[in-house]
C-alpha cells in the first residue's frame, strides 16, 4: 500500500512554484521553499520587476527571525553584517499613554515564579501594600536597552530571571537582496519582467500561468502573491475581498525618510506619540530609518512630510516615501492555487514589527499544509482560518495600544478611547482587571511577558492577585526582589555597549 500510495502521490506532486513579486516576501518565500523542498523535483521561480520598487519601510523584527535564519541555513552574523543590522531587545514607546510617559515592551521575561505564582502576582500584592515597585525592573532585556548594552543570551540560563531574547534591524532592501543570492544559488530562477496578465482556467477556476510585458509566458502549478498592495493575483484576478479595520485602527498614512544618525546607536525600536499619530526610529548601521504613521483625517500628506522633517535628528538621506494602506486582509489568503504573502495578503501597521512575522508564519503554515494539484479545500481552508486568527489576535494587540491612552484633548486619540473593543480582546481586559489572570488564545503571536508590558505601561491594573502569592509575607518579597533586581545589576554589566558589539560581530561587509 505505502508503493501504491506515494506513486499516486508523485502524479500529482506539485512541480512547479511562481512567486510573482519579489522583495522581502517574495525571496523569504523563495529561500524558505527552495531549502525545505530541497531535492524534490519542484522548480520555483521568482518573477520581479526592477522597474517596480517596494514599499520596504519594515526594518525591524521580532525574535521569531532568527528561527527562519536557521531554517535557511544562515546565521544571524551573516545576516547583519549583509544588511546593516543592528540588535533589537524590544520597543520603547514614548508618549503613548500621555505625553512625557514612557515604557518598554521587551523580549524578556519579568521576574521568576515561585511555588507556581506567576511573578507580576508578587508584584501587584506589593504595590497593592503601597510599594512603589516598577515592573519593568525585573527584565534583563529592559536593563540592558536602558544601558545600551548587549550580549548574546546563553542558551541553558539559570533562572527566568536571567533569561532574555533578542531580534534584529535591518535595511529590508539589502536583506532581500541577500536573500535572492541565497535563493538563487539553491536553484530558484529569477526572471525580471511585469505581469501583463494572469491566466486562469475557466475550468478550475485556478491560475494557469502569467504572461510578462517581454513576452514570456510562465506556467505554474503552485502561484505565491507577493505583489504588494496591488494583489495582482489573490486579489486582482481570483477575487479575494478585504476585511477592512479602519473602524478599529485609525491610521490609514505613512511616510518614511532615513536620516544620518544623531543619536545613541541603540539596541531597541523607538515609537513616539503625536497628536495625529506616532513615529517610528529604527536604528540601523549606516543611517536611521524614520516615519511617521498617521491618521489623514486629521493630518494632511503635505503636514505629514513636513511633521517628519522637523522631528528626525539628522540629514535626510532620501526623498519622503508616501504610503497608504488600509489595515486589514484579504478575506481569503489562499484560494484555488494561489496563496497571498506580506502586502498582497494584509497590511497590519509596523507597530510591534509583525509584518516580516506574518510573512514568516505564512510561508511555515503553507509548508505544514502543502497540497499537491488537486488543491483540496480542506488545507485552504484551515490556513484561512488560522491566518485570519492570527490577525485578529495582532489586530487586537495593536489596538490595546491606542485604546488604552490618556492623551486628552486630541481628537484622533480622544477617538481611540472610545472605540468599541472586539469581544476577544474585551475578555482579556476583564480576566485581567479581576484577578491578574493573563489569557492566551490560538494563534497569539504575544505572549505574557508581552501583554503584561501593555497592562503596566498604561497603568490598567488588576483589582487582587492570586491568593497563594499570600504565602510570602511582604518583608519576605522586598528581600526577594531586592536580590532579583541585584541579580539583574550583575547581568548588566557583563554587556557591552551596543556598537562595540557590532564592530566585533557583525560589521557591515559593504
Amino acid at each position: 500500500m505505502t508503493g501504491q500510495s506515494e506513486r499516486i502521490h508523485g502524479e500529482r506532486a506539485i512541480r512547479s512554484i511562481v512567486i510573482v513579486g519579489g522583495g522581502t516576501a517574495g525571496w523569504m518565500a523563495a529561500a524558505m521553499l527552495a531549502r525545505r523542498l530541497e531535492k524534490q523535483p519542484v522548480a520555483i521561480t521568482v518573477v520581479e520587476s526592477s522597474a517596480i520598487g517596494t514599499v520596504g519601510v519594515g526594518e525591524a523584527t521580532v525574535p521569531g527571525i532568527r528561527d527562519f535564519f536557521r531554517e535557511i541555513g544562515v546565521t544571524e552574523r551573516e545576516v547583519m553584517a549583509a544588511s546593516h543590522g543592528t540588535v533589537k531587545l524590544g520597543i520603547e514607546f514614548a508618549d503613548w499613554k500621555r505625553p512625557g510617559h514612557s515604557f518598554f515592551h521587551p523580549f524578556g521575561l519579568y521576574g521568576m515564579r515561585s511555588r507556581g505564582v506567576a511573578f507580576h502576582h508578587y508584584w501587584q500584592k506589593l504595590r497593592a501594600a503601597g510599594e512603589p515597585v516598577e515592573l519593568a525592573d525585573y527584565c534583563l532585556a529592559t536593563a540592558m536597552a536602558k544601558q545600551n548594552v548587549f550580549m548574546l543570551p546563553t542558551d541553558r540560563p539559570v533562572h527566568d530571571l536571567l533569561f532574555f531574547d533578542w531580534a534584529v534591524h535591518f535595511d529590508a532592501g539589502l536583506f532581500a537582496k541577500f536573500l535572492a543570492t541565497r535563493a538563487v544559488s539553491d536553484g530558484v530562477t529569477r526572471v525580471d519582467a511585469t505581469i501583463s496578465t494572469v491566466r486562469i482556467n475557466a475550468q478550475t477556476g485556478l491560475i494557469d500561468g502569467v504572461d510578462t510585458n517581454c513576452g514570456k509566458a510562465i506556467d505554474g502549478d503552485l502561484f505565491i502573491d507577493c505583489t504588494g498592495f496591488r494583489s495582482l493575483l489573490l486579489g486582482a484576478a481570483l477575487g479575494s475581498g478585504y476585511e477592512d479595520w479602519s473602524n478599529l485602527l485609525p491610521c490609514d498614512r505613512a511616510v518614511a525618510m532615513p536620516c544620518e544618525r544623531a543619536g545613541p546607536l541603540t539596541p531597541f525600536t523607538r515609537s513616539t506619540a503625536f497628536a495625529q499619530g506616532w513615529q517610528w526610529r529604527i536604528p540601523l548601521q549606516h543611517r536611521v530609518g524614520n516615519g511617521l504613521v498617521y491618521a489623514s483625517r486629521h493630518l494632511s500628506d503635505d503636514e505629514a512630510v513636513a511633521t517628519l522633517r522637523s522631528r528626525i535628528e539628522g540629514a535626510p538621506l532620501a526623498e519622503p516615501n508616501l504610503i497608504r494602506f488600509r489595515t486589514g486582509h484579504r478575506r481569503d489568503f489562499w484560494r484555488g492555487n494561489c496563496v497571498g504573502l506580506g502586502l498582497a495578503a494584509g497590511f497590519m501597521e509596523p507597530l510591534e514589527s509583525t509584518s516580516i512575522t506574518l510573512i514568516q508564519t505564512g510561508i511555515e503554515k503553507l509548508l505544514a499544509l502543502f497540497p499537491d494539484r488537486d488543491f483540496d479545500p480542506a488545507l485552504a481552508s484551515e490556513y484561512n482560518r488560522s491566518t485570519t486568527l492570527e490577525y485578529e489576535r495582532i489586530r487586537d494587540f495593536l489596538l490595546l495600544h491606542y485604546w488604552a491612552n490618556d492623551r486628552r484633548g486630541e481628537p484622533m486619540w480622544d477617538q481611540c478611547r472610545d472605540t468599541a473593543l472586539p469581544e476577544a480582546l474585551a475578555n482579556k481586559l476583564r480576566l485581567f482587571r479581576a484577578r491578574g489572570h493573563l489569557v492566551r488564545y490560538e494563534w497569539e503571536s504575544f505572549q505574557d511577558p508581552s501583554w503584561l508590558s501593555m497592562y503596566a505601561g498604561f497603568d490598567i491594573a488588576a483589582r487582587t492577585y492570586d491568593p497563594a502569592a499570600d504565602y510570602f509575607s511582604i518583608p519576605d518579597l522586598q528581600s526577594a526582589l531586592a536580590r532579583m533586581r541585584e541579580s539583574i545589576g550583575k547581568a548588566v554589566a557583563l554587556g557591552e555597549p551596543h556598537d562595540a558589539f557590532l564592530k566585533a560581530y557583525a560589521v557591515a561587509s559593504a
